[in-house]
């Protein structure tokens, strides 16, 4: 997946950190690619547990949008989440 991160200061000048940030991640309705983006975003996060999030399915069942909203303490940290989950191949698309 091409990097593709949203700059800093547009992070800075639309947010006030700390506050919650939405990550939507599509991917393939399968087991492995949910559990590789919930694990980036742990580890990312570097949290002891998985994050809640929210998943749905598309109307095929081919697709899963997972949304994450957790507590975001710095830009740096937004972008360090951005930047585990495009580690992972299975990302169709990442808002």
């Amino acid at each position: 997946m091409k990097s593709h991160l949203p700059p800093k200061d547009l992070l800075e000048a639309t947010h006030q950190f700390p506050c919650p940030y939405t990550f939507k991640i599509i991917g393939e309705a399968n087991e492995q690619f949910i559990e590789e983006i919930v694990g980036a975003v742990r580890l990312a996060l570097e949290l002891e547990f998985d994050p809640p999030y929210q998943q749905r399915e598309s109307a095929g069942g081919r697709h899963v949008a997972l949304t994450f909203e957790p507590m975001m303490q710095s830009s740096e940290e937004v972008l360090a989440v951005y930047s585990e989950i495009q580690k992972s191949e299975h990302v169709i698309l990442l808002l």
